[in-house]
């Protein structure tokens, strides 16, 4: 009897996550390609939160220097989210450009919201209407910004760009830059399907009228994370105006993938404990139905161990299912942004990936990670 409930309870669940990657797909194929040639006519504050990173400022800043971009147009604004290491002095000392300036948090603005008070005061101090966020361990191509910001016209409110992690030789570095690809594959695709649920800070435009009308982080500065995601969700939800994806590789951030293990799983629980706390109730489902699909797979091959003849046929139609539909929504997003030969490790990520899931979501629940040497709770 329990074999029949079992799987009369997945098999919604099933066609949910099928739906799911569906949508993902026909999401990517709706965005729209644009150039670096039609450039908005309102004021850029570009602005950068940085916490001890010196070993990583000054490449950005070198990368925001070398922008294609009329100086008499935009700004930049590093924020010092109270680096306890020489970064702000190591930048001070470098910077050439008038348009660059670099403020600091004070200690008693928003204590628990970390990143998210560093972006709040940037845009506090912030002369442009239209906001553009990175990451001070992010570097650029010339055309980054013009790139990015060609596709905001007045009735779009908030873009996001692509972000790769920087190919090294290492086999942990393989794995994450295509994990870290599939992440932004699959935000990009919600975008083009109308249901945007992921995109990276480390990218990112939007107008400050825009920002302030969705309510900006208002209710959710006590999460320290959630800058990107659940502001993008408010703005889909609260205003009328567009959200797009651009998927012209001029408008890549490029970073360092995670060194090891711990960095990683902290990096990931960070992202997923921000999961319960979005806004959109259609969000929170996906992200529940999309959990419980990676727990059956993971119950339906316990119980292939208990019961082989009836469980294991299942677990393997259900595996290569996700597989062959995942492959195609890789495949088709590595056409658009990425280098299709990172999907040589596509199989050995599958197998990775159940675990991957189950603990990133159940450990994020709880909050508490180490990030930038903090220790938080979410």
């Amino acid at each position: 009897m329990f074999d029949y409930v079992f799987l009369i309870i997945l098999s919604p669940i099933l066609f949910y996550y099928l739906y799911f990657l569906l949508s993902i797909y026909k999401g990517l194929n709706n965005l729209h390609f644009w150039g670096s040639d039609n450039l908005p006519n309102e004021f850029v504050t570009v602005i950068i939160p940085f916490r001890n990173e010196s070993n990583n400022i000054i490449q950005s800043l070198k990368s925001i220097e070398k922008q294609n971009y009329p100086i008499d147009k935009f700004e930049v604004i590093y924020v010092n989210d109270s680096s306890t290491d020489d970064s702000e002095e190591k930048l001070k000392s470098q910077i050439n450009s008038k348009n660059i300036h670099v403020i600091s948090v004070p200690d008693d603005f928003a204590k628990k919201a970390h990143k998210k008070r560093a972006i709040k005061y940037g845009i506090k101090n912030a002369n442009g209407e239209i906001i553009v966020t990175t990451d001070a361990d992010c570097t650029h191509k010339n055309n980054w910004l013009k790139t990015l910001l060609s596709g905001l016209d007045k009735n779009t409110g908030f873009i996001s760009g692509p972000v790769e992690f920087i190919e090294e030789k290492s086999f942990f570095n393989q794995l994450q830059r295509l994990e870290f690809a599939s992440l932004i594959i699959t935000g990009a695709g919600l975008i083009g399907a109308n249901k945007p649920m992921i995109c990276n800070g480390a990218n990112l435009a939007y107008r400050k009228s825009v920002f302030t009308e969705a309510g900006g982080f208002e209710g959710q500065m006590e999460l320290s994370s959630g800058d990107d995601e659940i502001l993008m969700q408010r703005i889909w939800k609260m205003t009328d105006y567009k959200i797009k994806f651009c998927i012209n590789k001029d408008s890549f951030s490029f970073t360092q993938a995670n060194k090891n293990l711990t960095q990683f799983y902290n990096q990931r629980k960070r992202w997923a404990s921000k999961g319960l706390f979005y806004e959109s109730r259609s969000t929170l489902s996906s992200i529940i139905f999309i959990f419980l699909f990676y727990l059956c797979l993971l119950m339906l091959l316990v119980l292939s161990f208990i019961n082989t003849s009836f469980y294991l046929p299942i677990f393997i139609i259900i595996f290569m299912l996700k597989i062959f539909s995942e492959f195609i929504v890789m495949a088709r997003g590595c056409d658009l942004l990425f280098d299709k030969k990172m999907l040589k490790y596509f199989p050995l990520t599958e197998f990775l990936h159940i675990p991957y899931i189950l603990i990133s979501g159940i450990t994020g629940i709880f909050g508490n990670f180490v990030w930038k040497e903090r220790k938080l709770s979410r």
